[in-house]
């Protein structure tokens, strides 16, 4: 049985920085791409960035060179660190698990509770 656990988010003024993290169960991580999610208030799920299981990284524009994202196939987990947040940023940050071939993501569908992030101005 899959099982994705984020934690880290929290409340922090813009500019602060968050570390997210989420360990994986039930998966074959090393071999899996990870991707991270986010869902603010009233809008659509949106894809934040991904790792491939070599590491490769890719992220939306949005937080392209604020963001990234690494991995620790030991611990079998993902991490998001977020640097220079501001409100556009607050949302529930979601990972998934999924697979990376010619710069698609396609990701399963599984998901965790989420981690709440939220950047006071």
């Amino acid at each position: 049985q899959v099982q994705l656990v984020e934690s880290g988010g929290g409340l922090v003024q813009a500019g602060g920085s968050l570390r997210l993290s989420c360990v994986a169960s039930g998966i074959s991580f090393s071999i899996k791409a990870m991707g991270w999610y986010r869902q603010a208030s009233g809008k659509q799920r949106e894809l934040v960035g991904v790792i491939s299981s070599r590491g490769t990284t890719v992220y939306a524009d949005s937080v392209k060179g604020r963001f990234t994202i690494s991995r620790d196939n030991a611990e079998n987990t993902v991490y998001l660190q977020m640097n220079d947040l501001n409100p556009e940023d607050t949302a529930v940050y979601y990972c998934n698990v999924g697979s990376y071939y010619s710069g698609i993501y396609s990701g399963l569908d599984y998901w965790g509770q989420g981690t709440q992030v939220t950047v006071s101005s």
